[in-house]
């Protein structure tokens, strides 16, 4: 199994600025402890200083990004606040029949809602689901 984990990165910032990452952290440790075998990919971490990247090199990386999302076969998306990139990465992978899981307070949003499988308001939930066996179910 194949696993993207997507999520916000620059959010609303105005300023050339990357929320905190470190749920990233938290998101593959639950996945990789429930699909040890699974290949688990964090596009922010071969990207840690993507903030800085040319036009050229931005547009590269986010497409690739992107064209990832149509192969893997979950994407776990984390949005506590909206996220452009994000948006784009759930619609892509909900284009081309990929299960989608997303974790926020969103509930009420048509992306979140027409995109994803399911929806968890937080990690407690979406742990809860994948020990549930919830999550393996919409696989």
């Amino acid at each position: 199994m194949r696993i993207f984990l997507a999520g916000i990165m620059q959010g609303s910032h105005v300023a050339a600025l990357v929320h905190d990452q470190t749920y990233r952290n938290t998101l593959r440790d639950l996945v990789q402890s429930h699909w040890p075998s699974a290949e688990v990919y964090d596009p922010f971490s071969n990207h840690a200083t993507s903030i800085g990247y040319d036009v050229r090199r931005a547009r590269e990386v986010f497409m690739g990004h992107v064209d990832m999302c149509r192969e893997f076969d979950l994407l776990v998306a984390y949005v506590p606040e909206a996220s452009m990139g994000t948006a784009i990465e759930m619609w892509e992978a909900h284009q081309h029949a990929k299960t989608v899981v997303t974790i926020t307070p969103l509930v009420h949003n048509w992306v979140v809602q027409l995109t994803s499988q399911a929806v968890y308001r937080d990690y407690d939930a979406f742990a809860h689901a994948l020990k549930s066996g919830a999550i393996d179910r919409l696989l």
